[in-house]
């Protein structure tokens, strides 16, 4: 039997992280909204959902369904036995509900993990008309009087209000928040263990008991005794004495590649299988703890960054992926300093994280891809809240200047222009979402609204059905990258070059097309909003090509002795 204190402390982490995956992760300047309001309801439509149609899927009772359900889910991280500990508080309330016929949004708020305000009252996913709705709600309001469960508070049904929870979610909260390795002996800002932010994000560490040994470092003494920058190239050839890291990469112009990214940047996605109830099974979720310990992002996957292959089947590469192909010496030397949530304005509170010393570290090429969070937001009146080109310009400024400051000379910075996200309606306004494809009732334009009268959405402006606010998101999206363009050809730093590049989505999608694929296949399933993988390695593969073509010596010399590392040092220690 689990210790009951344990499941309590493994409920919150699952619904904090599981808020996540409803929309990019709130501003950082909104402490708490992560798990609060809008999420709550959110959180509890989809699970609720779930239920009713694995119940309908398998022609089981709703108990069943939810039985069914938590026994799918992995033993880590307690999600099996806290899930069944949810079903304990909330199971016999949601049994009544659903036999009366009542769908997700009316048991959810009735269960009042909706707020009652004005606005969020009204709130719905699924189509319903305005007088079946009112009437629905308070027959559910009238059966949950007379429930005698009691295990529960009925008012503001937020976990992590109560008392004795209140602390763990605070430190949760402040686990998403750092940027650096959970698990980290030497505080190297590196570590063994791939989630929390450990080498999923930036290269594995070799020695996790000396800070002076990590990924991107210049060898000590041509790494003789031991592998001082963990690229598996140490020791010294026993025909000529020469050592391999003098022999096999000396003058080879070794460097990093680092990513300053948001959400799209890290890879957010939530697999569909997690929501679709006629694919569902245990193997669906094999992978649930890893991604809520990464925050439901998959930097190993990543564009810039992944040094996994592809589980999408395209031969299209990372570019950390290349840049180690072009010369093993850069192996492992993968940063990315990538947040949910993240944009010009926040990047200060986390780029601390970057790990790069001037004096005994490599160059880096650094990609700056605030792609979306500078116009897009959760406000209703979202135009007001978008960065600003002046500020837009004041906020890269200050970054740039960090930068130089701790980049060693010789390192290269791209700016990345944002997107035109109107293709994000256009191609998937009527298409059905994950939860509305087995009865056909649940399009994006619906999933879209939901989000945006929950006040959780994480693009009003370009997930919206007012194609004039459409416009107006681009066009500031527009101006916001010419403001980059316009740094990166006036002005000049010490110790990198300064590049500009477009985010031409549209090349993406008529390669696509080209391949013989629609747009709405490149788009995250679920949330409707980000890239998804095929997306992310087809824009890396643009990034590369355009880099080749213009600045070529950005990407350093190919290594000639490639073959002869591999030779010696097989995979140099893996990833």
């Amino acid at each position: 039997m689990k210790s009951p204190w344990k499941v309590l402390k493994a409920t919150p982490l699952f619904l904090l992280l599981l808020s996540h995956s409803l929309a990019s992760a709130p501003y950082e300047d909104q402490p708490g909204a992560s798990y609060s309001n809008g999420h709550n309801c959110a959180g509890c439509v989809v699970v609720v959902s779930v239920i009713e149609q694995l119940a309908e899927v398998h022609n089981s009772s709703v108990q069943v369904a939810m039985e069914r359900l938590c026994s799918y889910l992995p033993e880590k991280l307690f999600l099996k036995t806290t899930c069944y500990f949810l079903v304990q508080m909330f199971g016999s309330d949601i049994i009544k509900l659903l036999g009366e016929a009542m769908n997700a949004d009316v048991v959810c708020h009735a269960l009042e993990f909706c707020k009652q305000d004005a606005v969020q009252s009204q709130c719905h996913l699924y189509p319903l008309p305005q007088e079946a709705w009112k009437s629905a709600l308070e027959k559910a309001r009238h059966i949950l009087k007379r429930s005698s469960t009691t295990k529960y508070p009925r008012s503001g049904s937020n976990i992590c209000s109560l008392p004795f929870l209140t602390k763990i979610c605070q430190k949760i909260e402040l686990s998403i928040k750092k940027a650096v390795p959970f698990k980290d002996v030497d505080s190297d800002k590196y570590s063994v263990f791939p989630t929390l932010r450990g080498y999923h994000w930036r290269g594995r560490d070799c020695n996790d008991n000396d800070k002076t040994v990590y990924p991107g470092r210049r060898p000590d003494n041509w790494d003789v005794h031991q592998d001082s920058n963990c690229n598996g190239i140490w020791g010294i050839d026993p025909k000529d004495g020469i050592p391999y890291e003098k022999k096999f990469c000396e003058g080879s112009q070794p460097r990093g590649i680092i990513l300053l990214g948001d959400s799209a940047g890290a890879h957010f996605h939530i697999p569909p299988e997690w929501l679709t109830a006629s694919q569902m099974s245990s193997k669906s979720f094999f992978n649930l703890p890893s991604a809520l310990t990464d925050e439901l992002n998959w930097p190993q996957l990543s564009g810039v960054t992944g040094f996994l292959d592809s589980t999408s089947g395209i031969e299209e590469k990372s570019i950390y992926h290349r840049l180690r192909k072009r010369n093993h010496c850069n192996h492992r030397d993968y940063q990315s300093i990538s947040k949910n949530g993240a944009s010009s304005r926040n990047l200060k509170n986390f780029i601390e994280s970057l790990s790069r010393n001037q004096a005994l570290d490599q160059p880096a090429i650094v990609i700056y891809a605030m792609i979306g969070n500078d116009v897009c937001n959760e406000r209703a009146d979202t135009v007001l809240e978008m960065t600003t080109p002046e500020q837009m310009y004041s906020n890269v400024m200050q970054t740039l200047k960090y930068l130089n400051s701790h980049l060693p000379n010789g390192s290269h910075v791209i700016l990345y222009g944002l997107p035109d996200g109107t293709f994000l309606w256009d191609s998937l306004h009527d298409q059905y979402h994950p939860l509305g494809q087995l009865n056909k009732d649940v399009t994006y334009a619906h999933f879209f609204s939901f989000l945006s009268c929950l006040q959780i959405s994480p693009c009003n402006g370009w997930m919206s059905s007012n194609k004039t606010l459409r416009t107006l998101t681009s066009q500031r999206a527009e101006q916001l990258s010419n403001t980059l363009k316009k740094i990166a050809t006036t002005e000049t730093f010490t110790n990198f070059h300064l590049f500009y590049m477009d985010f031409a989505f549209h090349e993406i999608i008529e390669e696509w097309r080209r391949r013989g694929g629609q747009p709405w296949q490149l788009i995250e399933p679920v949330d409707g909003f980000h890239p998804n993988e095929v997306a992310s390695l087809l824009l890396a593969d643009r990034v590369w090509k355009k880099i080749q073509l213009q600045w070529p010596h950005v990407l350093g010399k190919e290594n000639p002795f490639n073959s002869q590392i591999e030779e010696v040092f097989g995979d140099q220690g893996g990833h």
